[in-house]
Formats: structure tokens, sequence, C-alpha cells
């Protein structure tokens, strides 16, 4: 089975790192109140512009003053780079699609991406960064299942034939998710990727 993951808040946390350094320019340099780490303000994934106000024009100059730390400070969801490595071993192959950000001042996205999953010996056959159309990609190369945390991407996905588990965050868990499967952690998701699998199999029969 052809297995495509997003990174950002669902293999990976990065919420944390974001809202951290955030914090720090909307105080430091815009001279604002920042959040104060309230986390549990953010109700959609372009929290950066509801928790702060940004325009587009502010919210680049941010990434390119600390997009880098971001990426570097991501650290690995609770038991996804055992349970990605065990559905790689199972002989599923494995496609990062993400759509991190590779236009930024002095950011080696891709490299940043790279070490990460290496640090945390997560394994995978293809690593796609900057894809703002993930439907698109997924196409390309022929992504059966996709693991992803905006509602919005799987519901497209879903619309076009792909199987999508929806991984629960603070950003999508208001949103009424229909007909999305939703997951909640690397287990449930291990255990209905597993399930589905075999009930596609058992069709294929």
């Amino acid at each position: 089975m052809k297995i495509g993951i997003d990174i950002d808040d669902t293999t990976l946390i990065t919420v944390k790192s974001m809202i951290k350094y955030a914090d720090i320019y909307d105080t430091e340099i815009l001279g604002r109140k920042g959040t104060n780490g309230n986390l549990g303000l953010i109700q959609n994934r372009y929290y950066l512009k509801v928790l702060y106000g940004w325009d587009d024009k502010t919210k680049f100059e941010f990434f390119n003053t600390y997009y880098k730390n971001v990426l570097e400070e991501c650290v690995a969801m609770p038991n996804a780079p055992e349970t990605i490595k065990k559905l790689k071993n199972e002989g599923n192959q494995i496609s990062f699609i993400t759509a991190r950000l590779t236009q930024i001042k002095n950011c080696d996205t891709e490299n940043i991406t790279i070490k990460t999953l290496k640090d945390y010996d997560i394994p995978y056959n293809k690593l796609i960064i900057n894809a703002s159309d993930k439907l698109k990609y997924c196409k390309e190369n022929g992504i059966e299942i996709f693991i992803e945390d905006s509602y919005e991407t799987c519901k497209e996905l879903e619309e076009n034939g792909i199987k999508t588990f929806l991984m629960t965050t603070k950003m999508n868990e208001s949103i009424d998710s229909e007909n999305i499967e939703r997951v909640r952690n690397w287990n449930e998701i291990y255990e209905k990727v597993k399930n589905y699998i075999k009930e596609i199999e058992g069709i294929d029969k």
C-alpha cells in the first residue's frame, strides 16, 4: 500500500515551537502582547493570523526571521517513529508530502527535514516538500492512504478517492469532520490503517 503522510502536527509536533517563536517575534520585534503560550485559543490551522492578527507580509517576515528555529526544534509525535517504521517494514511505501516552505531566507527546509527524520530514525521512500497542492502529488505518486491534520486537505483527497485519516489537534477538533475518519494518536493510526488494508485486500481477492 502506498501511504502518504503529512509532517507538521501529524508526524512532528510543530505548533509548540511555532508559538514559542511567534510570541518572541510578536513581543520583542513588534512590541505587542503575544499569546502567553495560550494554545487553547487555537481553533484552526491559520493560527498565526488568528492569534496575532498578522497579515501575510508580517507572517513571512516572521518566517524569514524564525522559521529555521521553528523547524529545528520540532519533536516527533509519540509513537510516530516506531509506527511508521512498522508500516514500512510490513511492505508499505511511505511518502512524506508536506507544505513546508522552501523559499525562506537562511533556511534549508529540505535538509532540516531530512535531518529531523533521520534523528528520529523515521524511514521513508520519498520526501516531497512545499507541496501546496497535495492532491496533485498524491495522484502523481499513486497514494492510496493519506494521514493529515488539515480537514480541508482530507476532504479534498477523500472526494478524489484517496482514503484519509484526520489527525485530531486543537486546530481541528471542533470541526464537524462528517465522513472523514479521525485518529488521535499513532497507535490508533496503525490499527485503522491495518484494518483498512485488510478490508481492501479482501475486496480485491
